[in-house]
C-alpha cells in the first residue's frame, strides 16, 4: 500500500524491495499501479505530486542498470498540460526503456481524471526475458487486449494493478464480499490459459499488520497455463519471488495451438492478426 502523495517515501520502499529481489537473483521486478502517489485524485495536491513523480522514471532506470535487473515500475501518473496519463514502463537491465504503455481501459471513476490511450494499438516488444506486453488493472477484463498482444508475439504480459475488494457498489459487494477476489483469481488464470502466455499480475496490498483485514485485494501472482498461479500472495503488502519456466509456454502452445490458429488463413477473428508486419 502506497501512502498518498509521498512519492519519495514510496520510491524508497520500492527500491528496498527491488534491491532484495536483485540479491535473490531475480531478473524482473514488477510494482503495483499508482505505487508512487496512490490514487487520490480529489486531493488538492494530487496533480502536483504526479508532476514530480515523472522524475522517478530516471531513478528506476539508474537502479535497473546498477542492479542488472529489469523493472516494471508499476505505473507513473504523468502530467501533460492539464491531462493526467497513467503510464507503465518496461526498463531493461541496462537501464533502457524498452516499452511504454498508457492505460486504455479506464475504470469508471478514473475517466473523470485520466486520459485513455483510446485507439492506439497494443504492442509487444523484445526484452532480455523474451517478448513482453504491458497492460494495467482494468485492462485485464478485456480479452481483446491480450489477444492483440499475443498476435504481436507477447510471451509475458505484466499487469500492474490497484484493485480493492470494494471497487463495486454496496449492492454488488453484498452479493459476495469476496467477489473481487473471485474475479481476479479466475481472470488472471484464464488469461494465461487462453493465450498460452505468462501473466505477471501485481496488485497493491494492504498494511502487513492488518493481514487479511484490509480493503486491498492484493493477490499478486504469476499465472501460467497448465499449472495456474505461482507465488500467489494474500492481501498484505510484501514480495513474492517466482521461477518462471518459459518452456511451460511452449508446451501449452504445442497443446492448445492458440498462436498457430491465430496465424492461420482461416482464423475467424482477423482483426487481431498480424501478417507480414501489417494488421488486417
Amino acid at each position: 500500500m502506497a501512502p498518498p502523495l509521498v512519492p519519495a517515501e514510496n520510491f524508497a520502499k520500492a527500491e528496498s524491495f527491488i534491491r532484495d529481489a536483485a540479491k535473490e537473483g531475480c531478473n524482473l521486478a514488477v510494482l503495483p499501479e499508482y505505487h508512487l502517489t496512490s490514487w487520490v485524485p480529489e486531493e488538492p495536491n494530487f496533480k502536483e505530486s504526479c508532476a514530480h513523480s515523472a522524475s522517478y522514471l530516471k531513478k528506476y532506470q539508474q537502479l535497473a542498470k546498477e542492479l542488472n535487473i529489469c523493472i516494471v515500475p508499476g505505473t507513473i501518473v504523468e502530467l501533460e498540460g492539464e491531462s493526467l496519463h497513467n503510464i507503465a514502463y518496461f526498463i531493461s537491465s541496462n537501464g533502457e526503456v524498452l516499452g511504454r504503455y498508457q492505460k486504455k481501459n479506464l475504470w469508471h471513476p478514473e475517466r473523470r481524471h485520466l486520459v485513455s490511450s483510446a485507439q492506439q494499438p497494443h504492442e509487444a516488444f523484445d526484452t532480455p526475458l523474451g517478448r513482453v506486453g504491458l497492460l494495467i488493472c482494468w485492462d485485464i477484463a478485456f480479452p481483446e487486449a491480450f489477444r492483440e498482444l499475443i498476435s504481436d508475439g507477447a510471451q509475458i504480459i505484466c499487469v500492474p494493478t490497484f484493485w480493492s475488494m470494494k471497487d463495486v457498489s454496496d449492492e454488488g459487494y453484498a452479493l459476495n464480499p469476496d467477489g473481487e477476489a473471485l474475479f481476479l483469481n479466475s481472470t488472471v488464470v484464464s488469461r494465461a490459459f487462453e493465450n498460452t502466455c505468462a501473466v505477471v499480475f501485481v496488485n497493491a496490498g494492504g498494511p502487513p499488520e492488518k493481514g487479511e483485514k484490509t480493503s486491498f485485494a492484493g493477490l499478486s501472482q504469476v499465472s501460467v497455463p497448465h499449472i495456474g498461479s505461482l507465488g500467489k500472495m494474500g492481501r498484505s503488502e510484501g514480495m513474492s519471488i517466482v521461477d518462471l519456466d518459459m518452456d511451460v509456454l511452449r508446451i501449452a502452445e504445442d497443446n492448445y495451438k492458440v498462436r498457430e490458429d491465430m496465424k492461420g488463413e482461416g482464423w475467424h477473428y482477423a482483426y487481431t492478426q498480424i501478417r507480414d508486419g501489417s494488421k488486417l
